[in-house]
């Protein structure tokens, strides 16, 4: 059974750094493309990043370019996101995701096949 489990989520100050990881299992990690998105409360969730299946090629939401880093360590099974000088807009809940099986990197939620249950980011101002 596919598993994705988010961890590194917390209660952090506004301008603090964070990195979220994303451990996978049972399926062959390096052949799905990955992805972030988060949902803040009362929001419908949104895309955060995606990489590509080697990590060569990567894409970020317009409102996070710049500031949000997704890496992947596939010998790990593990995607990651950096996040740098958080802010409060940033609070939500922070949700992985694996693509089609060898497929492309997408922003759309129903090109993600498997999900992971998230880890809540909170941020304090």
């Amino acid at each position: 059974q596919v598993q994705l489990v988010e961890s590194g989520g917390g209660l952090v100050q506004a301008g603090d750094s964070l990195r979220l990881s994303c451990a996978a299992s049972a399926f062959t990690f390096s052949n799905y493309p990955l992805g972030w998105f988060r949902q803040a409360p009362g929001k419908e969730r949104q895309f955060v990043a995606a990489i590509d299946r080697s990590g060569g090629s990567t894409d970020y939401s317009d409102s996070v370019k710049g500031r949000f880093t997704i890496s992947r360590d596939n010998a790990k099974k593990t995607v990651y996101l950096q996040i740098l000088s958080l802010k409060p807009e940033d609070t939500a809940a922070y949700y992985c995701a694996a693509g089609r099986f060898w497929g492309t990197p997408s922003s759309r939620e129903y090109d993600y096949v498997y999900w992971g249950q998230g880890t809540q980011v909170t941020i304090s101002s």
